[in-house]
Parts: structure tokens; C-alpha cells; sequence
């Protein structure tokens, strides 16, 4: 069987690292999209010291023009995608009337507009692939402290559930996993427990989003 591969946009600890080890542990070879290089470089080496194949692509997701760029390498590297993980968020303290708009707007490129051009990146390199982006309560249950946050989970969500009208019927599934809680190690919404959530849903292909909530 060929080696599949996990691209990860917006890489960083927690949720991301989690999920590449997850998915590194299964066969798949994975791929780290950041801005960071230095970061980059040592979740790489984390993920090399546990037998997975993984390499580190430096881009920033406020541009598109250099989000192209980093994905345009890793498909150079690697041929195809099978998986892509967006995992980008800009989170900001702030009530909405405090909110400048240019922040706003800075904010959402990274919460939203990143993930339409990962997507529109990868696709042709994605056939019957999966596209996993990572949703938060606030897209349900708003909290003004974090409006801009809030704001872009629920762009997210709509965004997930758009795409997979549009792509479903072209065999892409698109799942959005909506997290209900704070992600804290040794917690039911630990970082492996999200992970694991992310690769039943790889698995499964069936809902377009999973509402992760400790009952």
C-alpha cells in the first residue's frame, strides 16, 4: 500500500502535533505548514524521534501569496496530498466594539480566508482526500471577550458545511470538528483525544461536523 500523507496548516504543540503523531503512527507520512521555522524544526525533530516521517514547510497563513507557496513545496516534495488539517487560528482578547476593523479583518484571513486557499491548493492533488478543519464552540455559543475568535469558528463552521455540499459529490469529504471546550492536557478535551477524534472521522467520512463535547 502506498504511503499516504497528512498536511498540516498551522502548525504548532497541542492539537497539531497531536494529530500528526496520531496520523504518523497509522503509516502516513506528514507535512507542517507554519510561520515559524524554528518551531517547525523542532516539532519535526519530535516527530522524527517517534518513527514518523515528517518535514517542515515555512509559510504564513495571513498570505496567500506565501500559503501557496509553502503548499506548492509540499506538493513538489511529496505528489499528493490524502489529508489536509487546517489548524489556524488568531486568537485575540477583545469585545466587539473594541475591535478595530483592520484587526478584524487581519484576524479572519488567518480563522477563515487561510483555509479557503489551503483547500483550493490542495484539491487538485486530493482526490478522494479528506479535509479536517478545526472548529471551537464559540461558532455556537459566542463570548464577547473573544469576538473575533467567535467570529471566525463560525466562519469556519459555514465554510465546512459549504464545501461539503460542493465537494462531497466529487468524493472529497469535508469535516469540521467542533470543539466545546478548553483543549488541556489530562482533560476529556485533551490534545490525543482530539486527534484520535480527528482520525475516526478520516475513518468514518460520514458527518460534515462532529460536535466534541464531554457529556
Amino acid at each position: 500500500m502506498k504511503e499516504k500523507v497528512l498536511l498540516i496548516v498551522g502548525a504548532g504543540p497541542g492539537i497539531s502535533l497531536s494529530t500528526a503523531k496520531k496520523f504518523g503512527k497509522e503509516g502516513f507520512k506528514v507535512a507542517l505548514v507554519s510561520r515559524r521555522i524554528d518551531a517547525l524544526q523542532k516539532y519535526e525533530e519530535e516527530l522524527r524521534a517517534e518513527g514518523i516521517t515528517a518535514n517542515s514547510f515555512p509559510g504564513d497563513v495571513s498570505s496567500e501569496v506565501s500559503l501557496k507557496a509553502a503548499i506548492d513545496s509540499v506538493i513538489k516534495v511529496y505528489g499528493k496530498i490524502d489529508v489536509l488539517l487546517y489548524n489556524a487560528a488568531a486568537v485575540r482578547l477583545g469585545k466587539p466594539t473594541t475591535l478595530s476593523i483592520d484587526d478584524l479583518v487581519k484576524d479572519f484571513k488567518i480563522n477563515v480566508a487561510g483555509a479557503l486557499s489551503s483547500v483550493k491548493e490542495v484539491l487538485p492533488y486530493l482526490e478522494n482526500g479528506t479535509i479536517l478543519l478545526t472548529g471551537g464552540g464559540l461558532a455556537i455559543h459566542p463570548f464577547a471577550d473573544y469576538a473575533s475568535l467567535a467570529i471566525g469558528k463560525a466562519g469556519i463552521r459555514s465554510l465546512a458545511h459549504s464545501l461539503y455540499q460542493e465537494l462531497s459529490v466529487k468524493g472529497v469529504y469535508v469535516g469540521t470538528l467542533t470543539i466545546k471546550g478548553f483543549v488541556k492536557e489530562g482533560t476529556y478535551y485533551s490534545p490525543e483525544n482530539i486527534a484520535d477524534t480527528f482520525y475516526s472521522m478520516y475513518e468514518t467520512r460520514k458527518e460534515v461536523e462532529v460536535i466534541f463535547e464531554e457529556k
